[in-house]
């Protein structure tokens, strides 16, 4: 059947918007399109996405992408027109993503990047949309010293390591996406998405932003786990997402680098966390997490160069509406950190 836009607006799916960066992307498209957000709520969370559920642009549909996912059948969709206007966008944003997350569902990870990312692509190919991976720099495994990630760096990673399940998944589901683009004539872009941060955060799932920002509003110390001289790279939520419709919104397919350039020292940040906050707590440092790997730099000529995109909001002002979010959201930090990545 071919498909063809009817109403004003095309439609674009979102799997996994009820997560962090998928919640934030539903927002955004929202504006413009209809939008349907796909989710099981195994790591998302409805809160994410309360406000949206009274707007008439904006459809929920609870379900697992590790199983084929037939659009025909849910009535709530008849509004878009799905039977004749099909789905014009597809984001693939489903996978848990944090060391906590995937450690404890292993098996999920691994299905969530194979057969998820086969149920969506085939979806794509019913209805000719164009597709948007959400892949990541762990992808690259360990950096090189002194050298930041560029597309084309086949990267360096230990297949049954603590962080395999999502390393691996994650370089499969590429490897998916590319090959549906060689065989069916897919319109493709994958994003490699390094450290992003930002409001609606978890706190407790490993991740050092949050649990900096918790640990120093509840007066706990903010534990650094490995070096303290150990770098990052931090990409503000808003950012990350004007990356993400970009490449949606582009005539240039392929993979692409998504962060921020300018790393910074993790004893830094945690500086910069207690004097953003007023927070008198102190410094902690301990052992590295197994699961816990240095992180690497992203080269991001390539994203400059094809659609303009350069993170604009600097890491400090990112910093203190994350600490103004937290503060409304006190009910949220009663959780201790398990390791920064």
């Amino acid at each position: 059947m071919k498909y063809q836009q009817v109403l004003d607006r095309p439609t674009a799916l979102v799997a996994g918007g009820a997560g962090f960066i998928g919640s934030y992307l539903c927002d955004q498209l929202v504006k413009t399109r209809s939008v349907i957000c796909v989710d099981n709520f195994v790591t998302g969370l409805e809160e994410n996405i309360d406000l949206l559920l009274q707007n008439p642009n904006f459809k929920f549909v609870r379900h697992d992408i590790t199983h084929p996912l037939d659009l025909d059948g849910f009535r709530e969709l008849e509004v878009f027109k799905v039977k004749v206007q099909g789905v014009q966008e597809i984001y693939n944003l489903a996978c848990p993503t944090s060391p906590k997350q995937y450690n404890r569902l292993p098996l999920e990870t691994l299905s969530a990047n194979a057969e998820g990312t086969h149920n969506l692509l085939e979806l794509a190919v019913r209805y000719s949309a164009r597709f948007v991976h959400g892949s990541s720099a762990a992808i690259y495994g360990e950096p090189k010293d002194g050298e930041a990630f560029t597309e084309d760096y086949w990267g360096f990673i230990d297949p049954v390591g603590p962080r395999s399940c999502y390393n691996e998944g994650k370089r499969f589901a590429e490897s998916l996406v590319t090959s549906y683009g060689a065989t069916k004539g897919l319109h493709y872009a994958i994003a490699r998405i390094f450290n992003t941060f930002g409001p609606r955060m978890k706190t407790g799932d490993g991740r050092m932003i949050p649990d900096f920002v918790s640990h120093a509003l509840s007066g706990r110390p903010l534990i650094i786990y490995g070096q303290p001289e150990s770098t990052s790279t931090f990409c503000y939520i808003s950012d990350m997402v004007d990356g993400l419709v970009r490449l949606m919104e582009s005539n240039s397919p392929g993979i692409f680098n998504l962060g921020s350039p300018e790393p910074w020292r993790v004893d830094d940040v945690a500086k910069l966390v207690l004097r953003l906050a007023g927070s008198a707590s102190t410094l902690e440092f301990k052992e590295a997490p197994p699961f816990l790997a240095r992180q690497g730099v992203p080269k991001i000529d390539k994203v400059k160069e094809a659609l303009g995109w350069f993170p604009l909001v600097p890491l400090e002002e990112g910093l203190r509406q994350t600490i103004d979010y937290f503060k409304v959201h006190q009910n949220l930090l009663n959780v201790e950190a398990e390791g920064p990545v």
